[in-house]
């Protein structure tokens, strides 16, 4: 039983009212990858972690018995198994009941709530930390999910390329001044008579207060284009059918071979992305010697710098296509890797440089692979789709990963590690050359652009 249409103003004021509501989503959500995964959490919760082990070599994790150092990585690794498992159901769950607005909000609301609830973890209890990491990331994953849903119904095909980095410009800004008003209260903890571990507590408590505050702001403007289905079905019954509709939608796709070559793609090239992007501050630290200070400097300047990238390859998409785009920002990064290889150790100039080139083309590259991605999917299906896309986004990172730690262990050089990514950039920007964008959204049903 499928959803209605319902009748919502389409005028470009309506829509340009509800883009300006969906922006603040991105800004709401970026204090949890900015200041909870990017800088605090992984260093808390091992602490927490050793403090329970008190001088063991494990902690007990669901029967296992786990290092405190192996902690943080376990449970980040729990929770992309339950992304990968519930993103799908989340996405069908909103196509089929229509309810995108309402849905999106419980699953921000969990995550945000979740995230406030850090602050309840102290002294050695990793096991609650541990738990609402898990929830709290689930939780954003399958929130983000179906706000990607609304970029197609909320900007016409000429617009989305803008639309969509504005979005991840002003996140990247969000993140970025809540971040640096973390940082500026964790360097000056003893000065305002707090210990590291409290002003870590705030950071993190305070982001979902954040995540939360500001998720009201898009929940007001954003409207459904559906109508609950007609009849009375309870919870179960709408999650059992949007299972089934799942498995249709996974069996659909085969009818779609240039879609899904585009998120094949997508998942070589954007693998590449997120792991140079983990990987930066290790190599600084381990490779380039360069102190704290400096890192947190560094995250600082690509938070904000990334915000006119952003911006920048938006508007050069809409004057040369955002295929174009996103293949030239493939052969940057391609040189960003390649030069990282010859910086010297100890030149935080060099490696300021360096951040600042990412920055230019980080926000840019996710920011118009998500508007592109937008045009070869088909209609009312929004959200099941962008959970297939989020899961190239999260199950993918594996991959450089695995490369990255094969590469260390022959070679035993952070330097050949960094170049081995190199692959990803290559076969990514070959992968989406191949990709025949116009054919692919024709065949999705959708209008081709005038520059795609």
């Amino acid at each position: 039983m499928t959803s209605a249409p319902v009748q919502v103003d389409e005028s470009p004021a309506a829509r340009r009212r509800e883009q300006r509501g969906w922006y603040w989503y991105d800004w709401a959500n970026s204090a949890f990858p900015t200041t909870v995964l990017t800088v605090f959490l992984g260093p808390y919760l091992t602490d927490i972690a050793k403090t329970a082990a008190a001088g063991r070599e494990f902690v007990e994790v669901l029967g296992f018995d786990v290092r405190p150092s192996a902690y943080y990585s376990f449970v980040v690794g729990v929770a992309a198994i339950v992304q990968i498992v519930l993103m799908p159901v989340a996405g069908a769950l909103a196509d089929h009941t229509g309810r995108k607005k309402e849905l999106m909000g419980v699953f921000a609301y969990i995550g945000a709530a979740a995230t406030v609830c850090f602050w309840f973890v102290t002294g050695g209890n990793y096991l609650l930390g541990g738990a609402l990491f898990v929830i709290a990331n689930v939780a954003f994953a399958c929130a983000f999910v179906i706000y990607n849903s609304f970029l197609p119904e909320i900007a016409t095909p000429g617009e989305r390329n803008r639309v969509s980095a504005v979005g991840w410009g002003f996140g990247y800004l969000g993140g970025g001044l809540l971040l640096a008003i973390h940082l500026g209260l964790f360097l000056n903890a003893e000065g305002l008579g707090l210990d590291g571990g409290t002003a870590a507590r705030i950071a993190l408590a305070s982001s979902g207060l954040w995540w939360g505050g500001f998720t009201i702001i898009p929940l007001l403007r954003l409207r459904n284009r559906r109508a609950l289905a007609a009849g009375s079905e309870n919870a179960a019954q709408a999650v059992g059918r949007s299972f089934r509709q799942l498995g249709r939608t996974l069996v659909e796709l085969r009818r779609y071979p240039l879609t899904l070559a585009f998120l094949v793609a997508y998942l070589i090239y954007n693998d590449g992305v997120q792991t140079v992007i983990s990987f930066s501050a290790t190599y600084a630290d381990q490779e380039l010697k360069l102190g704290q200070t400096v890192q947190i400097g560094a995250i600082l300047m690509v938070q904000f710098v990334a915000f006119f990238g952003a911006l920048l390859l938006g508007r050069l998409a809409a004057s040369y296509g955002a295929k174009r785009v996103v293949l030239t920002a493939l052969v940057a990064w391609t040189a960003v890797v390649g030069v990282a290889y010859f910086l010297p150790a100890g030149s935080a100039l060099a490696f300021f440089a360096l951040g600042f080139a990412i920055a230019i083309v980080m926000g840019g590259t996710q920011a118009l692979s998500r508007s592109l991605f937008s045009h070869v999917i088909p209609k009312g299906k929004e959200a099941e789709y962008y959970s297939l896309y989020e899961i190239s986004d999260k199950g993918s990172t594996f991959l450089g990963s695995f490369t990255l730690g094969l590469a260390l262990q022959l070679t035993d050089s952070y330097r050949y590690g960094i170049l081995s990514l190199l692959v990803f950039f290559v076969l990514g920007f070959v992968l989406l050359l191949l990709v025949n964008l116009p054919k692919a959204i024709r065949a999705a049903g959708n209008e081709v652009p005038e520059t795609i």
